[in-house]
């Protein structure tokens, strides 16, 4: 099966997808990058780890899978279950917090540019940088690119439907 626009329906085991370093306290696993600037992910982050300050240029769509996290500014503990929408344009920062890692389900479209308190952008994350940081594991780890996490769309032939 496959949507309006082209894109195939993929199933992916998480367990069958090895986490992959992203920096001190933080993984990630690829679950599908997708045509116009979209990525699936889980995101990892051990207790006390900080995700810092950033700004979504694209919708953020996450349910939190297990352990808890709070978004600064904000008295919600958010915990397994939990589902949070940002809107693009949203700034904020968060850390897992509690005694055990804290695993979110994440789909988001566009950058994720991280900001210094000025508003400046410091760095970027995006879904080609982050399909990089998966291949180049790849390479390192011998492990082999798994292709249905490239999601994109196919030319479907509608000739026949007149």
């Amino acid at each position: 099966m496959t949507t309006s626009d082209g894109v195939p329906e993929t199933i992916i085991e998480p367990s069958a997808v090895e986490w992959i370093p992203l920096g001190d306290g933080e993984w990630f696993k690829p679950l599908g990058f997708g045509p116009g600037g979209w990525r699936r992910l889980l995101l990892r982050l051990r207790p006390g780890t900080r995700v810092a300050r950033h700004r979504h240029r694209g919708e953020v769509h996450a349910i939190n899978v297990a352990g808890h996290r709070r978004i600064d500014g904000r008295p919600e503990l958010i915990g397994p279950g939990t589902y949070v929408y940002e809107p693009a344009g949203n700034i904020d920062s968060w850390q897992a917090v509690g005694d055990e890692d804290c695993v979110v389900s994440i789909t988001v479209a566009g950058a994720m540019e991280y900001l210094d308190e000025e508003g400046n952008v410091l760095s970027c994350d995006d879904t080609d940088s982050l399909r990089t940081i998966y291949l180049r594991w790849c390479a390192k780890t011998g492990f082999s690119p798994d292709a249905r996490l490239e999601i994109a769309p196919h030319r479907v032939d509608r000739s026949d439907e007149n």
